[in-house]
């Protein structure tokens, strides 16, 4: 069955908008009365690359490409730079950027493709953010993609925070679509431009990042200012920090805060967090394994991907993926304190830099904070502190000093403690 078809099935026939941007609404009806794009150079198996975001013109076309059996790589104008190694990469035959769809040539072949070609599959290509080195490639089977949205779940109005090329914005979009919600796209992803959208659309899930919900918390917006329409906030992508989720949960006692967890390579997995102010939770799902070695977290999952499009596997032979993240076990409860990378090692004791952060956002005036090593001939690595001031005044670089030297051990105090800007990408996640 057409994806179309069965998004009409769940609907049971209704004309309610299932999206809205910038007060444009978009609904099936409007699918059905043909493509917003010529898609007529598009044919069963190409690889297309739709250069859009969460607005009418992009998901229909979205919707259409799927049921032509494309394979669709999502991608976004901010990525611009990358664009031409993604169309090489992912073995591009057309692309649609404003409306218009083109055909490109590329001198690359790959046998994944090939083989979702031969079954007369769609797929999905998703780029990781290429922290180390260049992005990889991630093909998913759209068939098997599909399959976790069968199960129906309560239906929400939820705001698409998370962009047009992550897996958790995709996610998002089909999830809602498939439970009858509807998705409402920001008109800018700013602090004030998502309470605005928020409250202006009856908003009542906003899935975001750490570093946006920090920001939130800094604002000073909270709670007066925050929409009473938005019941859940789930938060993923990066590491969240535990004042920052116990200072929003005291703010907003009738909010439910939810941890979500999930990678490009795996999906979204099923997740139940052990209370509001909590970061421990439970990953599983129907076909999800999970198992700590050596405190590092590794998954097996049935949806995972059909493989990297320019790297090697990252499964072991019996199918489980090391996902370098450092976890903390209570029960058979995990908390994620960092990655595998992040681990500094100071005369042989090793720790995370979360340990050290987690205290410095406890101090007044800090909006964010990075701990990070530096090379020292006599240990090995010491550490160093970089904090964020919330105004923009001056942060006591000689009281957070003193309080770090009383909290942590002696060879976890950073040896220099600065002021600056800490980056954040246009995921909002600190770089």
């Amino acid at each position: 069955m057409k994806l179309l078809d069965q998004l009409q099935e769940r609907w049971n026939g209704s004309n309610e908008p299932f999206l809205i941007h910038q007060g444009t609404e978009l609904r099936f009806s409007d699918l059905e009365s043909g493509d917003r794009v010529d898609l007529s150079v598009v044919q069963a198996g190409d690889v297309v690359a739709l250069i859009g975001d969460f607005e009418p013109t992009s998901i229909a076309c979205v919707v259409h490409l799927i049921d032509r059996r494309a394979i669709l790589v999502p991608l976004t104008k901010e990525t611009k730079q990358d664009h031409e190694y993604f169309f090489e990469t992912a073995c591009v035959d057309v692309v649609i950027e404003n409306g218009i769809a083109r055909r490109i040539t590329h001198s690359s072949n790959n046998p994944y493709i090939k083989q979702l070609r031969d079954i007369g599959h769609a797929g999905l290509v998703l780029f990781s953010t290429g922290t180390t080195g260049r992005p990889k490639g991630i093909l998913h089977d759209m068939t098997f993609f599909l399959q976790r949205f069968n199960q129906p779940r309560p239906t929400f109005r939820t705001l698409n925070f998370l962009l047009f090329d992550h897996i958790g914005g995709i996610n998002t979009l089909l999830h809602t679509m498939f439970n009858r919600g509807v998705v409402i796209s920001p008109s800018e992803r700013s602090v004030q431009g998502v309470l605005d959208t928020c409250r202006n659309y009856q908003v009542e899930v906003l899935p975001t990042t750490p570093t946006f919900l920090r920001m939130l918390l800094m604002s000073g917006m909270l709670p007066d200012c925050f929409p009473s329409s938005v019941k859940v906030v789930t938060y993923g992508t990066e590491r969240m920090d535990q004042p920052t989720l116990a200072a929003l949960c005291e703010l907003l006692p009738e909010v439910d805060f939810r941890q979500t967890f999930g990678m490009s390579e795996l999906g979204i997995l099923r997740v139940k967090s052990e209370a509001r102010d909590s970061l421990f939770m439970k990953i599983g799902g129907t076909g999800v394994e999970t198992r700590v070695d050596d405190g590092v977290l590794k998954i097996r999952s049935a949806t995972r991907m059909v493989g990297y499009l320019n790297a090697p596997s990252p499964f072991d032979s019996d199918g489980w993926y090391d996902t370098k993240d450092i976890v903390e076990m209570k029960g058979d409860l995990i908390k994620v304190t960092g990655r595998v990378s992040d681990v500094i090692n100071v005369g042989g004791l090793k720790f995370m830099p979360s340990e050290i952060e987690r205290h410095a956002l406890e101090f007044p005036g800090v909006q964010q904070a990075k701990a990070f090593a530096r090379e020292n001939p006599i240990t090995g690595q010491h550490v160093e502190l970089l904090v964020e001031s919330a105004t923009g005044s001056e942060i006591d670089l000689t009281g957070l000093k003193q309080l770090l030297t009383e909290k942590l051990q002696p060879h976890m105090v950073p040896r220099r403690i600065k002021m600056g800007g800490i980056e954040v990408g246009h995921r909002f996640k600190k770089k």
